[in-house]
């Protein structure tokens, strides 16, 4: 099969690409740059050069393919700077500055997916795509078959997912997949490498109220082969579950962190937490048990890599 892939050269994408030609797919990525170029060669994909803002860039990529995988994200949201510079050009409050991020970013997507769907149009021609767990109903074990909770933390995020619906709808085989906030392994840049530099910043590692709550967690090269499985098998419309473990406590992780850089393990109020988390504190009391025992029945995929708290007791999540 000829897959288009965005986000290809990202920590989720680069695994994509490597496990779809380790299965014997033909691979084109999109890239936005020489960099991204270059490493798409040296693993043997073909490049197609353009960004996930330019719709008529994602059409004739998708196209010309046979399926495509979406990773990528609107690029714009990882490049949040609460200073004085972005309160000028946007003006309003550091959250309202969050909020106009995370709704372009929403748009943006939803928009890609559409372009994606209709130019794989027909049931031969899957589009798989990648939403978040956190937009799952908090507190309560959350399977495939739920639908997103408008009140979740992440819910914006899981309002995409109608999109999708929408596709499968006409016809268009669509596979949506939810991915934990933890996805770990070599190269993560994420939700936990980030909590390891405010640990190492404020020389403290935090959790907020008893830590109890609880974070689903997958290794990227288990992520990698579930969206593989689901390009090949999956059905109009099936939804699975990108998780290996249903939830590990946030105090563990804390725990591991402030171990590591050998810092004290704090309890944090949910304002003390705003301030030591900064713009991913809305996430870090969420509780978002998450199940994937439907989704390794549906497609036979089984975790096997390393679990999150032996993982992320290597030297490499510590490096400075």
């Amino acid at each position: 099969m000829q897959v288009f892939v965005t986000g290809a050269t990202g920590f989720i994408g680069s695994a994509i690409v490597k496990e779809l030609i380790g299965a014997g797919h033909q691979v084109t990525g999109l890239a936005r740059s020489d960099a991204s170029a270059k490493k798409l060669t040296a693993v043997g994909a073909q490049v197609f050069r353009g960004d996930i803002e330019d719709l008529e860039c994602l059409r004739r990529g998708a196209a010309a393919a046979d399926g495509a995988i979406h990773t990528a994200f609107y690029h714009q949201i990882g490049h949040i700077n609460l200073g004085t510079r972005l309160r000028v050009m946007l003006g309003g409050t550091p959250s309202g500055i969050v909020q106009r991020f995370i709704s372009a970013a929403i748009g943006m997507d939803r928009r890609a997916l559409e372009t994606l769907g209709h130019a794989l149009a027909g049931p031969d021609r899957p589009l798989v795509a990648a939403f978040a767990t956190m937009a799952m109903k908090p507190g309560r074990l959350a399977t495939e078959d739920d639908g997103y909770d408008l009140k979740a933390v992440g819910a914006a995020r899981g309002a995409s997912e109608d999109t999708m619906r929408t596709l499968a709808s006409l016809g268009i085989r669509t596979s949506i997949i939810r991915l934990p906030p933890v996805v770990h392994g070599a190269g993560d840049h994420a939700f936990v490498p980030r909590l390891i530099k405010i640990a190492r910043k404020k020389r403290e590692s935090a959790y907020v109220g008893d830590g109890h709550n609880r974070w689903p967690a997958v290794h990227r090269l288990d992520a990698a082969r579930l969206f593989r499985l689901a390009l090949e098998k999956g059905p109009a419309g099936a939804t699975y579950h990108g998780v290996a473990e249903e939830g590990v406590p946030f105090r563990e992780i804390a725990e591991l962190i402030g171990r590591r850089l050998n810092v004290p393990v704090v309890s944090k109020s949910p304002a003390e937490a705003a301030k030591q988390f900064s713009f991913i504190s809305p996430f870090t009391p969420a509780d978002n048990p998450v199940s994937s025992k439907l989704t390794q029945e549906r497609l036979g995929w089984l975790p096997t890599q390393p679990d999150l708290l032996s993982d992320l007791d290597q030297a490499d999540y510590f490096k400075a």
